[in-house]
């Protein structure tokens, strides 16, 4: 693939290489998230290219999530599998611009009723940013949030707890500055926190700041912005590193840093997936896999690495348990597991597979310096605000539903991971399901298809990822939702 390990950075393939001696209890958490970062696109993974000395450094003392997967290849969706620990099929939120059902139990909900303080920060892009909007960030558990309906670029106007607000500042700044301050406001009021950091950067239109292009002088203006841009999250992280540590709270921060899909596909598309194949919008590796470190010093004193497989949807229930919560719902099915053990350097293998899937729906567009822009006029004008969002997309759900009652093929490309091998299945015309077989292991770059000397695997797998899309239409379609209410 291009990348190679960081010189004395121990490696775990499997094996258990480092153990902690019981985890600090209550940790502070900071979830941060680029938007359309490809796997190639830091430092660390050997591309020149990428000024990123701040992530370059968490992956040279944290622990590096070499296979750390987006739960789908486009944003809102893997947004909402953060918030829920589970597959956003299994609450409709298809593609870009959907949101988050209200009944979700949310990783926000679960710690604001355990004592912590919840902030939410930057890109949302799973709802309303309105006070009584549908699924706002407070609606979803969070107590503070400044946030954009989607992708923001500099000198937002962004929404404090439905308070239309401009700001000044490169983007990622502003949106690191807003966090650290309900940081300090937590450490007055002696609480852990849940700091959910989301950028707009580097999704196009890529508007870098004079002072985050100078290390790219040399390339064209477009890669100078998109790089520009991802500078300017590394230096917000950097913000960030210093902060903990001039208040003496890095030891008991877990600082979790990833990507919500993989580079922006297409003839405008800049990033690199760091030669695996596909980019945004794919289930192939590319348009899932994304850079990923922990930081936190008092639970991983050395640096470490890992090719296990683990994704966007295992963040709920690794918090959890480092809060020491229990997930309220018991029955509920989620799609991701702790990550604990791997913390501890003690998981020697995924127990659970993990599906894909990317449902053909119509996304949703939500072009947030327009809605944020109407919005401050018409506050400053003492005018009703003015639509806020459109109407989701009518059909895709229902439809969904109804094949999968009906017995039918079920539509959109979707891929089931087991260990080292991974299957595709690929609707085709007249009803035809085509699949390849990859082993990830031998093949990253998924350039050779095993389907047809491995039927026996292929099949195999095919069964488990149908039986996973059946349980998936049936959270749809509400079934999780009756358990919930015990009807």
């Amino acid at each position: 693939m291009g990348f190679r390990p960081m010189a004395g950075v121990a490696v775990v393939l499997g094996v258990s290489v480092a153990s902690a001696a019981g985890l600090p209890e209550r940790p502070n958490i900071i979830l941060c998230m680029a938007d359309d970062q490809g796997y190639g696109d830091v430092g660390y993974s050997g591309n020149p290219v990428p000024h990123t000395p701040t992530l370059d450094a968490m992956a040279a003392s944290g622990l590096r999530l070499d296979r750390f997967l987006a739960a789908a290849p486009v944003c809102s969706p893997t947004r909402g599998s953060v918030m829920t620990g589970r597959h956003p099929n299994r609450f409709g939120c298809f593609q870009w611009g959907y949101e988050l059902r209200p009944e979700e139990v949310t990783i926000a909900e679960v710690l604001r009723d355990a004592g912590y303080a919840t902030g939410h920060f930057g890109k949302w892009h799973l709802g309303s940013v309105r006070q009584g909007g549908s699924n706002n960030p407070g609606d979803s558990g969070f107590e503070t949030w400044l946030s954009a309906p989607n992708f923001y670029d500099n000198n937002p106007i962004l929404s404090r707890e439905g308070t239309a607000v401009p700001l000044e500042g490169e983007s990622s700044m502003v949106a690191m500055n807003a966090a650290i301050d309900f940081i300090d406001r937590s450490l007055e009021q002696d609480r852990p926190f849940l700091a959910v950091v989301w950028f707009g950067s580097p999704h196009n239109p890529h508007e870098a700041t004079e002072e985050t292009m100078e290390p790219y002088e040399d390339l064209p203006p477009g890669l100078r912005h998109y790089y520009g841009e991802i500078t300017g999250i590394d230096r917000a992280m950097g913000t960030l590193r210093t902060a903990l540590r001039d208040r003496g709270i890095a030891g008991n921060t877990l600082v979790w840093y990833t990507s919500d899909n993989g580079p922006q596909g297409g003839r405008n598309g800049l990033g690199s997936a760091g030669g695996l194949r596909g980019r945004k919008g794919t289930v192939y590796q590319g348009g899932l896999q994304v850079p990923t470190i922990i930081e936190w010093p008092e639970a991983i004193p050395e640096p470490r690495s890992s090719d296990l497989i683990c994704g966007s949807v295992d963040i709920l229930p690794t918090v959890l348990e480092l809060a020491g919560v229990a997930y309220p719902q018991p029955g509920r099915p989620l799609d991701g597991i702790s990550l604990v053990p791997l913390i501890e350097g003690t998981m020697a293998a995924r127990p659970k597979p993990m599906g894909f899937w990317d449902y053909p729906a119509p996304g949703r567009s939500t072009p947030s310096a327009a809605i944020m822009a109407a919005h401050f006029e018409a506050q400053e004008a003492g005018q009703p605000l003015p639509p806020e969002l459109p109407p989701e997309p009518t059909g895709p759900e229902e439809r969904l539903i109804a094949a999968f009652e009906a017995g039918e093929e079920l539509p959109g490309h979707s891929a089931w991971i087991d260990g080292r091998h991974k299957l595709h299945r690929i609707p085709g015309e007249a009803g035809r399901i085509a699949f390849e077989l990859y082993d990830l292991d031998a093949d990253p770059a998924e350039s050779t298809d095993l389907s047809t000397v491995e039927p026996g695997r292929v099949a195999e797998l095919a069964g488990a990822l149908a039986a996973w899309q059946a349980s998936v239409v049936r959270s749809l379609r509400g079934d999780d939702n009756r358990t919930r209410d015990g009807r």
